[in-house]
């Protein structure tokens, strides 16, 4: 496989679309998903996975789908709310990782990024790190660090980072039967690194995901979390670039999806010093995921 496909492969964001069809969420090829259930009215208990978290609340999740399936979020146009006249969005950052990626780490590839962590502190930013449990291995003490701060929560995006419908941008696909065993081996290695802020979300490595996806996950009992709008900083060296696509697509009640990975996320950094002053400029204000979904 080349290199840009092993790359591309690794970031969730990587050419995903940035406005999903009105019929309801899609994944990244563009098949309808069923559309997304209205979060729960009452909280669930705080689940053994994950916890209360900073705020000592329980995050609010979504009631299952048509079927038990696992529940979609995502930003809804017009929607009350934060998807409304509330000029709140959600920056969220894939911290990636593959599960045979060990080596590569060893060699001195870094898939950690710890000056965007330290800037989106400087700039006082909540935000919400979808994290894969090998990458809370390969950095326990950045995965404590992050899972222990109140301005951030750690939300799921698998173990593995296979795939969990096929094809989906040359990953590896995992079976059906494995599915919610791999989840729940990501939330273990948050606990195993000593992350307290973690939320019952969870994000499809690659976006890729279809009704026999979310079936499987349904015992994980987590609540999915897409995105509206893409980043663009897969393999972008223009910090600039990177800032315009956000600034232009970010609406109220926006999810945009970005990275935690430095080797194939350069630019990342340095583009959320130029987004962050523009959109506070703007009237808008950060939250993290469990907030949006809150307001809902």
């Amino acid at each position: 496989m080349p290199v840009s496909a092993v790359l591309c492969a690794t970031l969730a964001g990587c050419g995903a679309p940035a406005t999903p069809p009105a019929a309801g969420p899609a994944d990244r090829h563009g098949t309808a998903a069923p559309s997304p259930a209205a979060p729960s009215a009452v909280p669930p208990a705080a689940s053994p996975r994950t916890g209360a978290g900073a705020s000592g609340r329980t995050p609010p999740t979504m009631a299952p789908g048509p079927g038990g399936l696992t529940p979609v979020f995502e930003r809804r146009s017009g929607a009350a709310g934060a998807a409304g006249a509330d000029k709140a969005v959600a920056l969220t950052f894939d911290a990636d990782m593959t599960a045979d990626q060990g080596p590569r780490a060893a060699r001195g590839e870094r898939f950690d990024n710890p000056e965007l962590i330290a800037a989106l502190r400087r700039l006082g930013v909540n935000a919400t790190v979808f994290m894969t449990g090998r990458w809370a291995e390969e950095y326990p003490d950045q995965a404590r660090s992050i899972g222990t701060d109140p301005r951030f929560e750690i939300a799921n995006h698998s173990y593995s980072h296979h795939a969990f419908r096929s094809p989906c941008y040359g990953l590896p696909a995992l079976d059906r039967a494995d599915m919610a065993a791999d989840v729940d081996r990501a939330f273990a290695a948050f606990r195993a690194a000593g992350a307290r802020n973690v939320v019952p979300y969870f994000r499809f490595p690659g976006g890729c995901y279809d009704d026999a996806a979310l079936r499987a996950l349904a015992p994980a009992g987590v609540t999915a979390v897409q995105w509206d709008v893409v980043g663009g900083d897969a393999f972008a060296t223009d910090a600039d670039a990177v800032a315009e696509q956000v600034l232009d697509g970010v609406r109220p009640g926006s999810v945009v999806v970005l990275h935690c990975t430095l080797s194939a996320a350069p630019a990342t950094e340095r583009a959320i010093r130029r987004i962050v002053p523009e959109l506070r400029a703007r009237g808008y204000r950060f939250v993290k995921v469990s907030e949006l979904m809150a307001a809902e």
